[in-house]
């Protein structure tokens, strides 16, 4: 939605400001600049990536235009289920989550929290190092380089499509000089033309430049940072699920694991210490 707004906030600052000028509008509609600019951003995209890339960057475009799922509820939500988890292995031992984690989609314990279940690469990394807990004592450095090890291939992983678009949006100027160029040679072959026409000509060969920068800085670029926020948002819940898993393998108890990953959270979703209890006493009720 906010990327929608921003991009009618540039159309409405640039196309506005220009007809103010006094200028026409459509003197800026030039479809074959557009197709050279965007069919060589294609080109140099493709030949650019292999096909990993290439469906990684399609997959992500979609989730721009969604807001972000990560909330306070969301995030609430995972803390009471790591603290009922906790608190079954400290009353019943750790062999009682076998058949959780075994087929986590058929437990009611995770059925209970919906809003995690359907996150599937969340589930698997809690049901991953559940199951290794279950087959018995592990040093929690080992766990926890490799739980960083993990995320970071994570990171690495949604590090793809931002580094293709960014790529996309950095040559996108330079499409747009070539434009500019091939109208340039355009006009310098028709000099035998009257005045008014190579004027044209020439407005019409800048009209690439100008949208070679503006598809740049305007409308590409952006989506490389907010992508980028994207991913360190979503890498924020296997943060702080690492941490209240790694604080139980050291002993503590499950209310002091659960606080432990409530402080990782950022500021703006982190539940408060009393929110988080009500909702647990509310659940422990139902």
């Amino acid at each position: 939605m906010f990327v929608i707004i921003g991009y009618v906030a540039v159309c409405a600052s640039v196309f506005g400001g220009f007809v103010l000028a006094g200028g026409h509008i459509a003197a800026l509609f030039q479809p074959l600049e557009l197709l050279m600019i965007g069919g060589a951003a294609l080109g140099a995209f493709i030949v650019g990536n292999d096909m990993k890339a290439i469906k990684a960057t399609i997959a992500a475009l979609p989730t721009l235009f969604k807001g972000s799922k990560y909330t306070k509820a969301l995030y609430i939500d995972l803390l009471s289920m790591m603290f009922e988890l906790l608190t079954k292995v400290r009353k019943d031992g750790m062999m009682s989550l076998e058949k959780d984690v075994d087929a986590p989609h058929d437990s009611p314990l995770f059925n209970r929290y919906p809003s995690i279940v359907k996150d599937h690469h969340l589930m698997e990394f809690i049901c991953d190092y559940l199951r290794l807990m279950l087959t018995g004592n592990l040093d929690p450095f080992q766990i926890e380089n490799l739980m960083d090890v993990e995320i970071d291939t994570h990171h690495q992983e949604g590090h793809v499509p931002i580094h293709c678009i960014a790529k996309i949006g950095d040559g996108l100027p330079a499409f747009g000089i070539v434009a500019a160029v091939m109208g340039v040679v355009h006009t310098m072959e028709s000099v035998g033309v009257p005045p008014s026409e190579l004027g044209e000509m020439i407005a019409h060969a800048l009209v690439g430049t100008f949208l070679g920068i503006l598809l740049a800085y305007g409308f590409v670029g952006p989506l490389s940072s907010l992508l980028e926020q994207k991913l360190a948002e979503s890498s924020k819940i296997y943060q702080a699920t690492k941490v209240v898993l790694l604080a139980h393998m050291q002993g503590y108890a499950p209310t002091i694991a659960v606080e432990f990953g409530r402080k990782v959270l950022n500021s703006t979703e982190r539940p408060t210490f009393t929110e988080l209890e009500e909702h647990i006493r509310l659940s422990k009720v139902k």
